[in-house]
């Protein structure tokens, strides 16, 4: 077994990118002056951007002369977790990191993880603090971590994003996973290993706006309680038993009211609201079951999850469409 301490492995950085060309000068030349003291690699995911991302890579990559980076980019736009995935498929080395490309994630915090890795860890992730996006989304980020920890058949640490360095034999698993719909967090700690956190004080976007809105953050949450939890679908067995319940409830107070030889109160109002909350109920249940039929759906038809428009730098010319 190699002494990691006494190693010297070969790294390599995956930035995800979407429409990242105001902050990607900044993000090349602080890579410029990284020192992690192993052999390092870069390797952008251009996930369809629309503004002048991909252009910015293609003369980075044509103007140095290490070759120490490369980017792909896809022919579309297919999603944060699509393209985290990717450059996890794609990256070369001993250790694989995932940042963001918006310098939200430090890149020499990574100094910090190679050293946990050195100490026998297999998977060092960071677990944000101090975050700096508006109260309304940091009140929303704590309460769906907090419920899919509560929630999740494996251990989700809370706050922890895909800001993480793996060791390849944890890379090889996840890359061996075949499902489409992907929450790389979730994965990561589905694959277990030796896993450890280090904290640290998340700042605010660099530069540009953040390519996640509400409904794609909706959509990410959606991803990672539908894919570890089946809390959903409990709660909907819950919900048809309390609505059960409360047509027995009901049922026992008319019986009662009718032996008592009173009469039953009319009107239209008890009767509308009866329907509508078992409508309500029903539709609710339909809803969670389709979300759960829809992923089924999306395995069975089997498509790749991306398909690839262009490489360059260090990789080797790929298939255009993979898995």
């Amino acid at each position: 077994m190699t002494d990691r301490h006494t190693s010297s492995p070969g790294i390599c950085l995956v930035f995800p990118c979407y429409n990242e060309e105001e902050v990607l000068p900044d993000l090349l030349r602080t890579l410029s002056a990284l020192d992690l003291g192993i052999p390092t690699r870069f390797l952008f995911v251009d996930d369809g951007s629309t503004d002048g991302t991909l252009q910015l890579l293609q003369a980075a990559c044509q103007s140095e002369s290490d070759h120490q980076m490369a980017y792909l980019s896809f022919s579309r736009n297919f999603g944060h977790q699509v393209a985290v995935s990717a450059g996890l498929k794609h990256a070369h080395g001993d250790l694989v990191a995932v940042l963001d490309a918006d310098l939200q994630d430090p890149p020499e915090l990574l100094n910090q993880f190679i050293a946990k890795w050195r100490d026998g860890y297999d998977v060092v992730y960071g677990i944000r603090t101090n975050r700096k996006e508006p109260w309304f989304l940091r009140v929303c980020y704590s309460s769906f971590y907090h419920f899919l920890s509560k929630t999740a058949n494996i251990r989700i640490p809370r706050d922890a994003g895909d800001f993480a360095l793996m060791d390849r034999k944890v890379v090889d698993v996840i890359n061996s996973l075949p499902e489409h719909n992907r929450f790389v967090r979730g994965l990561r700690g589905w694959v277990g290993f030796h896993q450890v956190g280090v904290k640290y004080a998340r700042p605010a976007r660099h530069a540009g706006k953040p390519s996640y809105n509400m409904k794609r953050l909706s959509r990410l949450a959606l991803d990672g309680l539908l894919s570890f939890s089946s809390a959903p679908l409990r709660l909907s067995a819950w919900l048809g038993a309390g609505a059960a319940f409360l047509g027995f409830c009901y049922l026992v107070y008319a019986l009662s009211v009718f032996i008592s030889g009173k009469d039953l109160p009319e009107g239209w109002t008890s009767t509308v609201v009866l329907i509508l909350f078992l409508g309500g109920v029903q539709l609710m249940v339909l809803g969670i079951l389709g979300e759960y039929l829809g992923r089924i759906f999306d395995e069975v038809k089997g498509r790749p999850h991306y398909v690839m428009n262009e490489c360059a730098g260090w990789l080797t010319e790929p298939d255009t469409i993979k898995e």
